[in-house]
């Protein structure tokens, strides 16, 4: 095998790679004679497929996969023996046919960037502080309560909290909602789900009542054809319902899957839920800080532009943006997310930071156990190799940036749990 390298730009390479024409064509008679010795076609005996009739029929198929494994393997053989780190997966040229008793092929790609001694001691990190108290815990539980509340009709005007079930007509310049006839929505006053503004109107209002007003929609409203408009509102209240909700005992406890230990055993179970959400919420917002500052420090790093276009692709996908305008826009983000991951796994190597496989058994059993089958989930990683890899991935980083918070100029920040996990609320 001969290599040649070539510069195509500060991260570009172009690889040249000349194989002997002789090791396609054993491979190619070998997988024929193979194929032979199994093929089952129509006029012959199992296993006295005539290898002309093999190579007329598959010779093409065979080759094709020979010369893409023949590629493949060579390649890796190539940038091993002239130590290059490849990016992204390399863009192949060949014709495919021996010239001199040779096949040639060009592999061009990018290379990871050689990435300096990474001194963090000087960056500033803010780590949030937080734990569950008892009152949290309550809140917890109160919610728990509204989400199996019951609805029991009544005959008062509706107030807040109720459920009300109306029928209403909508018109402004130039629309009527809906065309012809009205619509029936059902709203929990003071929730401001529909609109906060006719939610208002609604209250001191009985089932069977009529009304007109005006409303200015929000555009959030649920109802897109009167998202950000005024209208005159006819409105008629069908029926007005008020929340029961549960008592909290032993029934309440078991219906959430608490068999054993009764009310105790429950609110156990409830502070270790908001323990575990808690604790990913922390490392995510440290995780956030100590990025930020670990890429700002690097401003100059160059990033393989085929890392920044395959993230930004990704993005795309998950923000569902499908114009090249988006997808443009995204690529700033981007790009700090490759240098982000870049600099995380070269602080990993310069520190010699190994992947805790006791960690990574912890981290499956916490995902794990937010499902009703939580064994199946363990065998689904187990069982699948990018699930496995992105969760190793994941805590190799939480190890990293721990390690970062640990080296670097961190300032603990006290916070509630409300304040971490409802910011702006």
């Amino acid at each position: 095998m001969q290599v040649s390298i070539e510069n195509t730009g500060s991260l570009g390479r172009k690889l040249t790679v000349r194989l002997p024409a002789q090791r396609l064509e054993d491979t190619v008679r070998t997988r024929i004679q193979e194929m032979g010795r199994s093929a089952r076609l129509k006029g012959f005996r199992p296993g006295k497929v005539p290898v002309k009739v093999i190579e007329q029929r598959y010779g093409s198929q065979i080759r094709n996969e020979a010369l893409s494994e023949m590629i493949g393997s060579s390649f890796q053989e190539a940038v091993a023996q002239e130590k290059l780190r490849p990016a992204v997966q390399p863009s192949i040229a060949t014709t495919g046919r021996p010239e001199n008793g040779e096949i040639e092929y060009t592999a061009t790609f990018e290379v990871l960037p050689e990435i300096g001694k990474i001194d963090v001691a000087a960056l500033e990190v803010v780590k949030p502080v937080a734990s569950v108290t008892d009152a949290d815990i309550d809140q917890m539980i109160e919610t728990l309560r509204l989400q199996r509340r019951s609805w029991n009709q009544v005959d008062r005007p509706a107030q807040e909290g109720d459920m009300v079930l109306f029928e209403y007509s909508a018109e402004g310049e130039g629309f009527r909602h809906p065309e012809n006839g009205t619509d029936r929505v059902g709203a929990i006053l003071g929730s401001g789900a529909y609109s906060k503004e006719l939610e208002d109107r609604l209250a001191g209002h009985k089932a069977g009542d009529e009304f007109e007003t005006r409303i200015d929609f929000p555009m959030a409203v649920r109802t897109p054809a009167l998202a950000g408009k005024s209208a005159d509102v006819k409105v008629k209240l069908v029926r007005v319902q008020e929340p029961q909700l549960p008592v909290v005992d032993e029934a309440f406890a078991a219906s959430f899957g608490v068999k054993e230990g009764g009310l105790a055993r429950f609110r156990e179970d409830v502070r270790a839920n908001l323990e575990r959400e808690l604790k990913g919420v922390l490392m995510g917002r440290l995780k956030a800080s100590a990025l930020e500052k670990l890429v700002d420090a690097h401003p100059d790093l160059e990033v393989p532009q085929g890392m920044i276009e395959n993230e930004a692709r990704m993005l795309a996908r998950q923000s569902g943006a499908q114009t090249q305008d988006a997808f443009a826009s995204l690529l700033p983000a981007a790009r700090r997310r490759v240098a982000a991951g870049l600099l995380i796994a070269e602080l990993a190597r310069q520190n010699d930071i190994r992947l805790d496989s006791r960690r990574v058994s912890e981290t499956l059993a916490t995902i794990a156990s937010t499902y009703e089958e939580p064994d199946q989930v363990v065998e689904l990683y187990s069982r699948d190799p990018q699930l496995m890899s992105a969760l190793q991935s994941r805590v190799i980083e939480d190890q990293v940036v721990e390690w970062m918070a640990d080296h670097a100029k961190c300032t603990e920040q006290q916070m509630s749990f409300n304040e971490v996990m409802r910011p702006g609320a």
